[in-house]
């Protein structure tokens, strides 16, 4: 049986629906969630969108937005809606820790039916319908396959459409990423023709910086910018005092590790920075020969796709540095 064509049976005889995704939202979990969400509407049903925290200020201004649920913050009615929902939708995560350790008590608990809706590798079965493609770019550009799919493209909307292409536009770094296919802009046409401004959709997440933003920017490129020449590397890290220090908000450091990884001869960028004790990690690269989840996974208690992927540690900032620098010598070599 077509995937998308039981999803739909499940969304049409469901009484309760509660859409999820991973912690520290992104485009795509937001997209993917918003979309989903005005497309169940389309179908006549009701659904209730309940993420573990914000997404950033520059994601703020998505139609819906201010719906969503947070863990962190309406923790009790989150929970009331686990209890009454008959089908929960887990995009943009393969696995239950991604959501942070109260939400995935509830996922456990819960007897809802579950449909996974995702794109990472590796996927948990906890779920009892999986969607798992890891060659696709992005969990929005399934959202629409769902929707194409399950014979419904005639209820796509610029509504749908925007969350959509926000999606696909920020897990592809803006469509360059290897991930990105024939089919991707296929149906970034299809989004186009269903009324989207995609311009608009640039300008707001490309021209809504604060001066703190880009005074940070500017501080780490100038000041805590490392490069290893011996494999093609660059390292940004940013301590919580130097975070504090310009004010940084949630998403204030997403995009430096593009920012470094655009400099000329550079194949793998690490941005690294430090919260409430911890190391987080930023990892990108070009190219196929690249990969950096493996690193993360295997060094950094984290992983994602092989040219984007996030890792943690707690070893503190020097130590993290310095274990950092000894393996990624290691792992990508200066012939390559």
């Amino acid at each position: 049986m077509n995937p998308y064509k039981e999803i739909e049976n499940e969304i049409l005889n469901a009484s309760h629906i509660l859409i999820t995704a991973h912690k520290s939202p992104d485009g795509d979990s937001v997209g993917s969630s918003l979309g989903l969400l005005h497309f169940i509407e389309r179908l006549g049903k009701k659904a209730v969108i309940g993420h573990p925290d914000p997404a950033p200020e520059f994601l703020q201004w998505l139609e819906g937005i201010d719906s969503i649920l947070y863990m962190e913050r309406d923790g009790e009615v989150l929970k009331n809606h686990f209890q009454k929902a008959d089908l929960i939708f887990c995009l943009d995560y393969n696995a239950t820790d991604r959501v942070g350790p109260e939400m995935q008590q509830l996922l456990k608990s819960t007897s809802a039916k579950k449909i996974m809706i995702d794109h990472h590798l590796n996927p948990e079965n906890f779920v009892d319908i999986t969607v798992s493609a890891t060659e696709v770019c992005s969990t929005a550009q399934l959202i629409y396959e769902l929707i194409e799919q399950s014979g419904h493209a005639d209820l796509l909307s610029e509504k749908i459409g925007t969350a959509l292409y926000l999606g696909i536009l920020t897990d592809t770094g803006s469509f360059r990423f290897p991930s990105v296919q024939p089919r991707t802009h296929e149906i970034l046409g299809k989004l186009l023709g269903a009324g989207v401004s995609h311009h608009l959709i640039h300008e707001q997440l490309n021209d809504n910086n604060t001066v703190a933003r880009l005074q940070l920017q500017g501080y780490a490129m100038s000041e805590k910018l490392e490069i290893l020449d011996s494999c093609h590397a660059a390292i940004i890290s940013l301590t919580e005092a130097e975070l504090t220090r310009f004010k940084a908000q949630k998403g204030d450091t997403d995009g430096l590790a593009n920012l470094a990884l655009s400099i000329k001869g550079i194949r793998i960028a690490v941005c690294l920075y430090e919260k409430e004790g911890k190391i987080k990690m930023s990892f990108r690269s070009k190219g196929q020969e690249n990969p950096v989840n493996i690193l993360a996974e295997e060094h950094f208690d984290g992983g994602g796709h092989a040219n984007a992927s996030g890792g943690i540690s707690e070893l503190g900032m020097d130590a993290t540095l310095k274990k950092l620098k000894t393996l990624l010598p290691v792992y990508y070599k200066s012939d390559k």
